[in-house]
């Protein structure tokens, strides 16, 4: 296994554990100020934590199918397809105190790269959580590329 470290995210607002050798994609390029990016120097594979104005005229299992699809918008993806949508259980989270709800979603997109014609299928992992005192839905994002 991978060593790990701690990693202060927004300002050191909180934290996650990633492997030692995660980049700090803020260290290669701009990222907006709502969003933390890591990507893993041999694999490819990235995390993206993002504070995102809560969605409420969405719940439940379509907040995280609209998330996907939204992701998907933004990245310019040629196709989304939604494997999975399950809920999280709350009292297994650090944040189930402020945690409405909370769902984990599976699924694939076609990207293609910054300069590349040729869309590749990267499969995603996302974790919602719903924080509506804070009027705010978190999404984590694991980004597995072919």
């Amino acid at each position: 296994m991978e060593p790990t470290r701690d990693c202060p995210l927004f300002g050191g607002a909180f934290s996650a554990i990633l492997p030692t050798g995660a980049i700090d994609v803020s260290d290669l390029r701009p990222v907006p100020d709502n969003q933390e990016v890591f990507c893993h120097p041999v694999t490819d594979q990235s995390l993206t934590v993002e504070l995102l104005e809560l969605q409420a005229h969405v719940q439940g299992e379509a907040a995280a199918r609209y998330h996907f699809e939204d992701v998907g918008g933004v990245q310019g993806a040629r196709a989304v397809h939604v494997e999975s949508v399950q809920p999280l259980s709350l009292e297994n989270l650090s944040l189930r105190g402020c945690c409405q709800e909370a769902w984990v979603l599976s699924g694939k997109q076609q990207v293609a790269k910054e300069n590349q014609q040729v869309a590749k299928e990267v499969t995603l992992h996302q974790a919602l959580l719903r924080l509506p005192q804070y009027q705010t839905d978190l999404l984590l994002t694991f980004s597995q590329p072919p």
